[in-house]
Formats: structure tokens, C-alpha cells, sequence
């Protein structure tokens, strides 16, 4: 088995501008930071984001790497709005596409079983589908229920961030919540992979139950060892969502120079090793 074991520049390096790029955790749960932050750095643009959004989407947003946003969502969980992508969504800085979050979740569970589109009764009824004209129903054959035909989001890449993970690419979460992770990276043709620590396979399942491996190898382009690595944004149970360093996020993104000191610092700092500890 292959050992896929990278640094988060070799992952941005793979990656090109005007890719389709899903994002996994949820607002700010385990949000894979200390790859956003590579690819912050990097010279990537025209990207299109597909994510349950939060402060991935909003520092995206404001270095300017973002075309489009397909979401169902785009919150700090604990403060409601990500500033970031307000600004970037009323200005019409960006492309949006927004989707009640059964179907977001349809979307990806369509291309990750390589089919055009899923039915569902979800946004019939809604604005959903005044806001997204180019969305199609479909009437059922059996009973003649009209439907909503949720196409398939297609991924260029997948990137999500677990609690743990071996050598070879699989992943597994501990927190209460596996988010659509699992789905990112199906609906992707390339997957990458942080996680808080990488370990021998066999420990993953030294303690907890095999269940909880949710990612398989199979799906995994790249492992990143990034204690840390979903920093501001929770991951439970190695830590909580970093409030202080959350509310300073916000409080930057109302004046350019204090939002550039802040990226500064930001980007160059390591991300805290906040493994076992409580934010």
C-alpha cells in the first residue's frame, strides 16, 4: 500500500486555477485551515467552492481566489454571518449558487455515484428554484410525483480534515459528527486528507469502533499530518472552535488594514498545537 503522506504545499501544488474545489466540515467544524491557508498563499484564482461554508469560504473570498460559491450555508456558527463573503456576495464580487442543504448533499451523492442528477422533494415550492433557474423537474414514472432533478456537483478535488488517519490515506473522525465529508471525497476526483495526527493503522481502531473510519484509502489522493489544522474552526474531541481568535477574525474584516495585519500574522504563524486541549 502506498504511503501517501504530503506537506500542505505539495497538496496546493497539485491543484490548478479554475478548479472545482468541495470543502468539508460544517460552518466552523472541522474546516481543513491549514490547507485554505496554503492555498491563500498560492497563486490560484477563478476557483469555484462548494461547501456547508464558514470562515474557509470567507478568507477565500477576501484573497480574492474565488469565482463562484455553490453552498447550502455560509456561517461562523456562533456568529451568524462570515463578513468576508457578505461582502464578496453583495458586492457581486462572486458567483453563487445556493441550495437548501438536503440538496447540496443530493448534489454530491449524485457525483459520487456518477449519476446526472438525484430526485428530491427539496426546494419544490421555494425560492430555491427561482434563484437557480437552470434547475430541471422530473416526473416519477411509477407514481407521477413531480420531482426536483438535483444535478451532480462534480468535484475536481475534495479537501476535508479528520481526527486521525495512517499513512495510506484512511481517515477517521471522533467527534459526534461525520458532516458529508464521506461525500466530498466520493463526489471528487482527487481527495486530500489533514488530520490532527497520523498513526499506525491499527491504532485507528485500537480504541474506538471500525465504524468510525468513514474515509477509505481507496478515495485518498493525499494525507497531511496538521496538528491543529482545523484551527480557528472546531474539531471535537481535540479541541473546541477557537471564540477569541474568531471574534479578531471578524473584528479585521471591518477595516482593510487591520483585516491585512491580521491575514499577515495569520498565514504566518504555525497553527497552535491544540491536540487534547479545550479553546
Amino acid at each position: 500500500m502506498a504511503d501517501k503522506r504530503m506537506t500542505e504545499a505539495e497538496v496546493v501544488a497539485r491543484l490548478r486555477s479554475g478548479m472545482t474545489i468541495g470543502i468539508g466540515g460544517w460552518g466552523s467544524r472541522r474546516k481543513p485551515m491549514s490547507l485554505v491557508k496554503e492555498i491563500v498563499k498560492s497563486d490560484l484564482k477563478d476557483l469555484t467552492i462548494v461547501s456547508y461554508g464558514g470562515p474557509d469560504v470567507g478568507l477565500l473570498c477576501a484573497a480574492g481566489k474565488v469565482k463562484k460559491v455553490v453552498f447550502g450555508f455560509v456561517s461562523l456558527d456562533s456568529i451568524p454571518l462570515d463578513p468576508h463573503f457578505r461582502i464578496a456576495r453583495q458586492s457581486g464580487a462572486i458567483e453563487v449558487e445556493e441550495y437548501d442543504e438536503g440538496m447540496l448533499q443530493w448534489g454530491l451523492q449524485a457525483a459520487g455515484i456518477r449519476l446526472p442528477y438525484l430526485p428530491t422533494r427539496a426546494g419544490l415550492g421555494s425560492d430555491v428554484m427561482t434563484v437557480n433557474p437552470h434547475l430541471r423537474t422530473v416526473v416519477d414514472p411509477y407514481q407521477g410525483e413531480t420531482l426536483v432533478a438535483m444535478p451532480a456537483l462534480a468535484l475536481d478535488v475534495a479537501l476535508v480534515h479528520m481526527n486521525r488517519a495512517d499513512m495510506h490515506g484512511n481517515a477517521q473522525y471522533l467527534g459526534p459528527d461525520l458532516y458529508f465529508d464521506d461525500l466530498f471525497c466520493l463526489a471528487a476526483e482527487q481527495a486530500y486528507v489533514s488530520a490532527e495526527r497520523i498513526v499506525p493503522t491499527a491504532e485507528l481502531t485500537a480504541g474506538v469502533h471500525p465504524a468510525t473510519i468513514r474515509i477509505p484509502r481507496l478515495l485518498v489522493s493525499g494525507v497531511v499530518e496538521a496538528p491543529g489544522g482545523a484551527h480557528f474552526t472546531s474539531c471535537v474531541p481535540d479541541y473546541d472552535r477557537d471564540e477569541q481568535f474568531q471574534r479578531e477574525y471578524v473584528t479585521a474584516a471591518k477595516d482593510p488594514e487591520q483585516w491585512q495585519s491580521f491575514l499577515d500574522r495569520y498565514l504566518a504563524e504555525p497553527a497552535p498545537h491544540t491536540n487534547g486541549a479545550r479553546s
